[in-house]
């Protein structure tokens, strides 16, 4: 029997959220730090800020033959337009996690809605580390990552005088993230639509 080797997480949104940033950081915090194969990739629409921006990590325990992600086991939406888009490339058993800020409707009920961009507004007081909120919350839903060599290679990366700000942002979204019972949520998508019939 083969083991589930490969896992694909899918960072989306628009341009100027730092969607590649939080992409780059997880990806590189896996691939340096735990030891594990990684390929990251990215694509930006037209425009450079405020088009459809995307991001791929794919992890595998063996070396990976192709690089971008196929069956999505986890999609960060940031925007509702790129949940719209990417959320039929997620496997039936995969998780939805958006920015319950700017994602008003989801496609299913095998989500995770938490808001990112209020928390990073409100509780850090700078909308800019939204996307830091949100691979926090990435980060502790996907299970693939250990989140303190996350904080490390975060921190290498930051602008110097940011780093505070940047590590509140991360646990603030590692914190929301354990609030959430993933128990709680329907097995897969499979079994909603066939409810539905």
């Amino acid at each position: 029997m083969k083991s589930e080797l490969r896992y694909e997480i899918r960072f989306s949104g628009s341009g100027g959220q730092g969607i590649i940033t939080a992409a780059v950081v997880l990806a590189d915090a896996v691939g340096t730090l735990d030891g594990k194969y990684v390929c990251q990739t990215q694509s930006y629409g037209p425009e450079a800020r405020g088009g459809k921006s995307k991001a791929e990590v794919v992890i595998s325990d063996e070396p990976i033959d192709y690089p971008k992600a196929m069956h999505i086991d986890l999609l960060l939406a940031m925007t509702q337009a790129s949940c719209d888009a990417y959320f039929f490339d997620i496997k039936p058993d995969g998780l939805l996690v958006v920015d319950a800020t700017l994602v008003e409707q989801l496609p299913t009920s095998r989500a995770v809605a938490i808001p990112f961009t209020q928390i990073a507004r409100k509780d850090i007081g700078r909308e800019l580390v939204a996307n830091m909120v949100a691979l926090g919350s990435v980060a502790y839903l996907c299970g693939q990552v250990n989140l303190k060599n996350l904080e490390q290679r975060l921190l290498s990366r930051v602008p110097k005088g940011t780093e505070n700000m940047n590590r509140e942002a991360l646990q603030a979204g590692i914190e929301e993230a354990r609030k959430v019972d993933l128990t709680s949520l329907p097995r897969s998508f499979a079994n909603e639509w066939e409810a539905e019939v």
